[in-house]
């Protein structure tokens, strides 16, 4: 579709693998790329389920925030934190079931981006963290909503606040990952293609009902979230954030 995206199919199954190497870092063309990927396939009655990939052996690095250009996330406008949570919000406007195959790393937006599918499969090298806070900043990507949503506000609280780096079988009995397996890709195909088996018109209707609110509630997120990493953004630790991630050390905060 784009040198972003590519789109496959297997029956009733698709399949979109994006790639922006080497660590398939999080950018607004990638997200818009993504999005527009998964709103062609809510309007393809033959597609019933979405298997989400990517490229290369990070799943999504998150955003390069060390990058200073459209804020590392390749925004145009004057907030480009604004038109990267716009695109965040499509994907979870979409309707048909989608299934992540997590091969490598989800890092703090990466993560975002694996959380907004239904279903997530892990191979056992998958990494998976929320180090927004390791950053000197606050999460993003709606996941102050979704994750609490997903494995428990108090597991959600642990990931945020300790900023950790967790395998996929620390959480698997969590629910943030549903399946383990070698190869995640063929693994996720093959329960995207569980659900594919059933009825189209049911699905939809059945995921509707499960996520009713949720859109409203990721919308509210996203603008709390936008406001306090402005306010972070212009403080001394959340650039020693940035730089210490980068040169792999602890960070030396100061608390300004």
């Amino acid at each position: 579709m784009t040198n972003l995206v590519t789109l496959t199919r297997h029956s009733h199954v698709a399949q979109i693998t994006f790639s922006n190497p080497p660590l398939n870092f999080a950018t607004v063309a990638l997200l818009r790329a993504i999005a527009g990927a998964l709103e062609s396939l809510d309007a393809d009655p033959d597609c019933r389920a979405v298997v989400l990939a990517s490229s290369g052996k990070t799943f999504c690095a998150g955003a390069e925030l060390g990058n200073p250009v459209g804020g590392g996330l390749g925004g145009t406008g004057a907030d480009p934190f604004r038109e990267f949570y716009d695109q965040a919000l499509r994907l979870y406007a979409t309707t048909k079931p989608i299934v992540a195959a997590i091969q490598g790393a989800a890092v703090g937006a990466g993560l975002g981006l694996a959380v907004a599918a239904d279903f997530r499969v892990a191979s056992p090298e998958a990494r998976f963290a929320a180090n927004f806070t390791k950053l000197g900043f606050h999460p993003g990507f709606g996941l102050t909503a979704t994750l609490p949503r997903l494995i428990g506000v108090h597991r959600a609280n642990l990931m945020f606040l300790a900023a950790g780096r967790y395998k996929p079988e620390e959480v698997l009995p969590w629910g943030l990952v549903d399946r383990i397996a070698p190869d995640a890709v063929e693994a996720a195909l093959g329960l995207a293609a569980e659900i594919a088996e059933n009825a189209p018109l049911a699905l939809l209707s059945t995921r509707k009902t499960l996520r009713a609110g949720l859109v409203e509630q990721i919308t509210a997120a996203l603008a709390h979230e936008h406001a306090e990493q402005a306010i972070l953004r212009r403080t001394a630790d959340y650039a020693e954030g940035v730089r210490s991630v980068g040169e792999r050390r602890p960070g030396r905060f100061t608390g300004t």
